[in-house]
């Protein structure tokens, strides 16, 4: 693997826990987060690190970029706008980070034939939900519904990278994350773990939204970011697609039970609709499960955290941080 690596998005939830694992396998870590979901606080235990050098700025700033990539051998890009409550409260912002931060990256490697591993998302999906494999069909819903907006910007990422690979020859891989959950992982734009462990310590009601019969999977961070540098370091991943998930699914209903269960908590489990959540007409998908055969058949790839075991790490995280 290289010695000197960029992580865009490197103060967030997923990239914090990715730049720790880098400097302590010896690298030189360059971040670029302009922290409008990342946090310093994630990078608590390596910021006075000598070998990482943060650049708190957008992924949007060109010169920025150029200069940035320029001095490293691999980027990790995982900047982006995130959670479905931001998809729906600021839509703009979504689909310009997503879009035109992803072609800077793309072109500033591309000057420099820098490898790149590209992140996506299960969105790219829709509403297609069972045994997703990575050529399976995509089902989006209407562009009238800003939930599919995020989905969207990632599937044009996943278009510009492959094709920056196939017409000019830059070395990229493709990761699509299927609910990446672990310790600081906050629940803000609306990811659902963290929401439920941090309702069932403070004793507030835990709220399911729809029916609560919809099924997820979940893969521990940990597990994920194996994959991530895994990938970036088998050249026979280059050009090509990979899910990133945990095959494992649990109803959101269970899911809240063992939240509860596991807190000692004695919150009570309430329904919400959807439209009282997000507004009118939003729709979600009843399952979303990941196919990682090809991932397993590249790198022998497991996951090693069960749902038991990531639901204990997110409360061991969180009820130090609630207690004050």
């Amino acid at each position: 693997m290289a010695d000197s690596i960029l992580v865009t998005g490197g103060a967030g939830f997923i990239g914090s826990h990715i730049v720790e694992q880098l400097l302590a396998d010896g690298k030189t870590v360059f971040i670029v987060d302009d922290l409008s979901t990342g946090r310093l606080d994630n990078l608590a235990a390596v910021r006075e690190h000598p070998d990482l050098h943060l650049i708190v700025d957008s992924i949007t700033n060109w010169p920025m970029m150029n200069d940035t990539v320029e001095q490293v051998d691999q980027v990790i890009h995982l900047a982006a706008a995130v959670g479905v409550r931001k998809i729906i409260d600021e839509p703009v912002e979504t689909i310009t980070t997503n879009v035109r931060g992803t072609e800077i990256v793309l072109d500033c490697c591309h000057s420099y034939g820098t490898p790149l591993y590209a992140a996506s998302t299960s969105e790219i999906y829709g509403k297609a939900g069972v045994a997703l494999h990575e050529e399976h069909d995509r089902i989006m819903g209407s562009t009238s519904h800003r939930r599919w907006a995020y989905a969207c910007t990632k599937v044009l990422d996943e278009f510009l990278a492959l094709a920056y690979h196939h017409s000019k020859g830059l070395p990229v891989v493709i990761g699509r994350f299927f609910n990446t959950v672990g310790p600081r992982q906050a629940g803000t734009w609306g990811m659902v773990l963290p929401t439920f462990v941090t309702q069932a310590l403070n004793g507030e009601p835990i709220t399911v939204y729809g029916t609560g019969e919809q099924m997820r999977s979940f893969c521990h961070v940990n597990d994920s970011i194996r994959a991530v540098l895994g990938l970036m370091e088998t050249d026979e991943a280059i050009g090509q697609v990979y899910n990133i998930g945990n095959e494992h699914e649990i109803t959101m209903m269970e899911l809240a039970e063992k939240v509860k269960e596991k807190a000692g908590s004695k919150s009570e489990i309430v329904l919400v609709s959807y439209e009282e959540a997000y507004g009118e007409g939003f729709e979600d998908m009843e399952r979303r499960q990941p196919d990682t055969t090809k991932i397993r058949g590249l790198l022998g790839w497991e996951t090693e955290y069960t749902m038991d075991d990531i639901i204990d790490d997110v409360i061991g995280y969180y009820r130090p941080v609630l207690a004050g």
